[in-house]
């Protein structure tokens, strides 16, 4: 009987572990860690020098996106019990409770801000900042009222490479921008086709996402198209304005244009497998992205 307990008491354990975790959206916690490292990385001329900065950079990325993670799916809740892509989360689901969820985002997002403010700059600690809050205040309610909040999402989500430049730079500079640029255009045909693929959820929870909007698909494409033609032009534009060598260039127009062949064939078929074609296109890319610029720095170097 006793070994029965332990075991059941640490199976327990062990799910509510894994339950907290899922609170952070690890997917997208880890693409913002990512990027804020590709960032930092570009700007650091001494890798060797640089290396406990990405260390931290890495580290007060990755507390605010849990933070803010977690409370976006505190705030969302309720919303999240009714659509059945998100009702098995641990908050609709009940087994965390509200309470609980709120002190842990909290304790995150205040972690992340504070060690961004102890071990790299003001301006970094002010980016975490309003990633934070406009994420919070300004993306999450807008989903409720408007198509529109996806555009205004993008912001917060191009912060941390952003953060990663100004972490090693501490300026905001013409890489910065380009590299803002990359990740707000790749989140447009990114979520986009997500909101694609379960437009039925969305609309069922009353979310007025755009292919919600638009049941025959032509605006959604037109968008998804659109913005991964900025992205190609943006990722290219970053050979300019870093100094980078052919390797980036030829690499980043490989990958930006077998991204465009997927959103030309969603606009072209408009179904759910086309959609989901460019979703997991879309997480393919920015890896792809940040390896040739890796790889790129390293010939440099």
């Amino acid at each position: 009987m006793s070994s029965q307990l332990e075991n059941g008491t640490f199976v327990f354990a062990r799910s509510r572990t894994a339950d907290f975790y899922s609170l952070t959206k690890p997917e997208l916690t880890f693409l913002s860690v990512l990027t804020a490292l590709g960032g930092a990385y570009l700007a650091t001329s001494d890798l060797t020098s640089g290396t406990l900065l990405l260390v931290h950079v890495m580290i007060g990325t990755m507390l605010v996106g849990a933070g803010a993670g977690t409370l976006n799916q505190y705030i969302e809740r309720r919303f999240d019990g009714i659509m059945k892509r998100t009702e098995n989360r641990p908050i609709p689901s009940g087994r965390i409770s509200p309470s609980e969820a709120l002190l842990f985002g909290v304790t995150l997002s205040v972690s992340g801000i504070s060690y961004l403010f102890l071990t790299t700059n003001v301006l970094t600690t002010m980016l975490g900042l309003i990633t934070l809050f406009s994420y919070l205040f300004l993306y999450t309610p807008l989903k409720r009222v408007t198509w529109l909040s996806t555009v205004v999402g993008g912001i917060p989500g191009a912060l941390p490479p952003v953060m990663g430049w100004t972490a090693v730079k501490d300026q905001i500079s013409p890489e910065a921008f380009a590299l803002f640029a990359i990740l707000f255009f790749w989140q447009m045909p990114h979520f986009f086709s997500l909101a694609w693929m379960y437009r039925a959820d969305y609309e069922k929870a009353g979310f007025p996402m755009l292919p919600v909007l638009d049941p025959k698909g032509t605006k959604t494409s037109v968008q998804i198209v659109g913005h991964t033609v900025c992205l190609l032009i943006a990722s290219l534009a970053l050979t300019l304005v870093a100094e980078l060598g052919m390797v980036y260039f030829i690499g980043s127009s490989i990958i930006g244009c077998g991204f465009l062949v997927y959103a030309l064939r969603l606009a072209s078929a408009r179904n759910n497998t086309s959609a989901r074609s460019v979703f997991f296109a879309s997480l393919a890319y920015l890896p792809l992205l940040l390896a040739v610029l890796v790889l790129d720095r390293l010939v440099s170097f």
